[in-house]
């Protein structure tokens, strides 16, 4: 019997080390990164450029830092983004401390409070591989 359940043991690691090894191999683990927005200034105005020179990858976080009541973060589609529009938000964030993890794709996120983003540059898209 005790013979068994060391076949059983080193199966199970077995396996665990394979998906492990899946996980590395797809990149989940090794680029996972969190970004904060706006850098030690925070999901501010004139935040438009900041993802210019950054590389995303599905699983990095976005840490969006700013003053509760004061700004949200909205995620848009292409066209709120481009007409400042958050009537048809995905999704809309406003705890001042909010994560969002990427999907593979380009996402768009503007500012809802009324002016921030249009007059304020207040939005980013980012495309995450």
């Amino acid at each position: 019997m005790a013979e068994g359940r060391g076949g059983a043991t080193q199966a199970s690691l077995a396996i665990g080390l394979m998906m492990i090894a899946l996980l590395l191999l797809n990149g989940e683990l090794a680029k996972s990164k969190e970004f904060t927005v706006g850098d030690h200034l925070g999901w501010g105005f004139n935040v438009r450029n900041w993802p210019n020179d950054k590389t995303f990858h599905a699983g990095d976080i976005l840490e969006f830092k700013y003053e509760k009541g004061y700004h949200n973060v909205v995620k848009v589609d292409s066209n709120g983004y481009a007409n400042c529009k958050s009537n048809n938000a995905i999704s809309t964030f406003d705890s001042g401390y909010d994560n969002i993890t990427l999907a593979r794709g380009t996402h768009y996120f503007i500012c809802g409070i009324a002016g921030h983003c249009w007059f304020g540059n207040m939005k980013i898209n980012v495309t995450a591989l």
